[in-house]
């Protein structure tokens, strides 16, 4: 196993992750964007307003996309633990 090999493995895990954290990120962010807009025009200054939308959300998108995460999980497994025999040598 040389310092590319490691590389390699090293960038696939970062890029999976992610992807797997992407999509809950992004939708806390948007959430997050339209009630900061609402809260400006509305003069509301409640912290809850802007946590517990954001919480619900994603929540929500993580179950929604438990299944596609768990995919990209178990196929980074198993290519990390089919490369063993490689890496070994």
């Amino acid at each position: 196993m040389d310092s590319h090999e490691i590389i390699t493995i090293g960038k696939h895990a970062i890029n999976t992750a992610f992807m797997i954290g992407a999509p809950i990120l992004l939708t806390s962010l948007v959430v997050g964007v339209l009630i900061s807009v609402f809260q400006a025009a509305t003069s509301i200054s409640d912290a809850t307003l802007n946590f517990a939308p954001k919480v619900v959300i994603s929540g929500l998108v993580l179950m929604l996309m438990m299944p596609w995460i768990i995919r990209k999980i178990v196929g980074l497994l198993v290519e990390l633990i089919s490369h063993i025999p490689d890496l070994v040598r």
